[in-house]
């Protein structure tokens, strides 16, 4: 057995781990990642990128067949095959080795195994002992998790992994989750020829959305997708049987499916790391605590980013907290405001669901006067070139008392570039007086936020 010196150790080669490590390798400290994946994390082949692979065919099918001119018959579907074929393209067929020139150049090393801590500071990956003499940063990520439905364990079921990487259509699913992944897989699918049920315990889609992004969702999985949607609708067991899977519904009633997805959140990649060995317990989810510098029990040496410290499971937001860890460790103290603010966040089905900061029952919740101003999406002359019948809300809740942004809602097709110009006025807490000034150029949708000044003044 050897042991090796390193300034940090980051365990976890996702978009978080890569950002941490690259920024305190090019300010010259001493770097080793560990990771026993793929390095470029569970986003890179197995959720974001393959997800929005499988959707992108579909959007831009609806968006030829909305504009006439454009040589598409309207009976025109896609080609499967070929759609699986560029989502392997996209996640480069699960083979990261396009992603280790990024490392080699910055002379960070890779020790490629599960490391575990076996004391304060020290790492063992295999047979060998790593030793961090500044600043160990855990981003390990998360996992699909599995609710305890009965039965569960005795049948195939799909996780995010399984469903983003098939290499063959299926006859007929059932979703388990209306959340992002749920709703964007089973739209995905069904988009390729599956007959999908999505089923969700909730009132509606998108549970941490404002209702009327999920009902839209709904309508569109529906109406174009032929997509089941069955929400209020609590699973009482799983079994095998007919052509597949058959899942019983609570209060009778039940959905059958050749595969069955189970999208119902996600778990922390917390187990295995030897967090015992330096005295430190998850919370009761399996996460591991972090303050606003991101550092485990107020320690300047142990950190955790990304998925495993709970606070807000995006990849965008891991590698934020990832500059928050550099940012203090090279001496610069910044604290993490955006996750209390309320992350920016896109659903990727069509229409789109793109939100940041509070809903308005999550702003008055927090006791915020709040009022809401909305227009149309597909009020502004640069939405008619995506063709007509697009549809969608742009919502902000405002805080009356400051007269400033705490959240936004965009939905409808292609919102998610109209999320950032929203982050930034919730974010600097820019009043509209001075948003007047920032004038959205003629004539494109981002005009839609003239639409939103002149409501909100009147």
């Amino acid at each position: 057995m050897t042991d090796t010196i390193y300034d940090a150790i980051v365990l976890g080669a996702g978009p978080a781990g890569e950002v941490v490590a690259g920024r305190l390798a090019d300010a010259g400290w001493k770097v080793a990642i560990v990771e026993q994946d793929l390095v470029g994390g569970e986003c890179s082949y197995y959720a974001c990128m393959p997800s929005k692979a499988l959707l992108r065919p579909a959007d831009v099918l609806a968006e030829a067949r909305r504009i006439p001119g454009v040589p598409v018959e309207e009976d025109s579907g896609l080609d499967p095959a070929a759609v699986l074929a560029r989502r392997d393209v996209v996640i480069h067929d699960e083979d990261d080795s396009g992603q280790l020139p990024w490392l080699e150049e910055r002379k960070i090393d890779l020790f490629r195994g599960a490391g575990r801590f076996v004391g304060e500071g020290r790492i063992m990956v295999g047979n060998e002992e790593l030793v961090a003499a500044r600043a160990v940063i855990v981003a390990t990520g998360s996992g699909a998790k599995m609710p305890p439905i009965d039965g569960l364990d005795s049948v195939r079921a799909w996780n995010n992994r399984d469903a983003t990487t098939a290499k063959a259509v299926p006859a007929s699913m059932v979703v388990l989750g209306g959340g992002p992944v749920g709703a964007e897989l089973a739209q995905a699918w069904a988009s390729l020829g599956t007959m999908v049920t999505l089923v969700d315990a909730g009132d509606h889609l998108l549970g941490r959305d404002e209702p009327f992004a999920g009902e839209e969702v709904a309508a569109a999985l529906r109406g174009r997708f032929g997509v089941d949607v069955r929400v209020g609708s609590e699973v009482d067991s799983v079994r095998a049987g007919g052509a597949g899977v058959i899942v019983e519904l609570e209060g009778g009633g039940a959905v059958e499916g050749e595969e069955l997805l189970v999208a119902v959140g996600r778990k922390p990649h917390t187990d295995g790391i030897g967090l015992e060995a330096i005295g430190v317990e998850p919370d009761e989810r399996g996460f591991v605590e972090v303050d606003d510098r991101m550092r485990v029990g107020g320690s300047d040496r142990l950190f955790a980013i990304g998925d495993v410290n709970g606070r807000a499971l995006f990849t965008h937001v891991g590698k934020y907290q990832a500059w928050i860890v550099a940012e203090n460790l090279l001496g610069r103290e910044v604290e993490a405001v955006a996750e209390a603010i309320g992350s920016p966040r896109v659903t990727f089905t069509d229409p789109q669901v793109a939100a940041v900061g509070k809903t308005l029952a999550e702003a008055e919740a927090a006791g915020i006067d709040a009022r809401v101003v909305e227009v149309p999406t597909d009020g502004s002359p640069g939405a008619s070139f995506q063709g007509k019948g697009t549809g969608g809300r742009s919502r902000l809740v405002v805080d009356r008392a400051r007269d400033t942004i705490v959240g936004a809602t965009f939905t409808g097709f292609e919102t998610a570039d109209f999320l950032q110009a929203a982050t930034i006025a919730i974010v600097a807490e820019v009043p509209p007086a001075r948003l007047r000034h920032a004038i959205a150029p003629y004539p494109t949708r981002s005009e839609v936020w003239l639409k939103l000044l002149e409501q909100w003044e009147s």
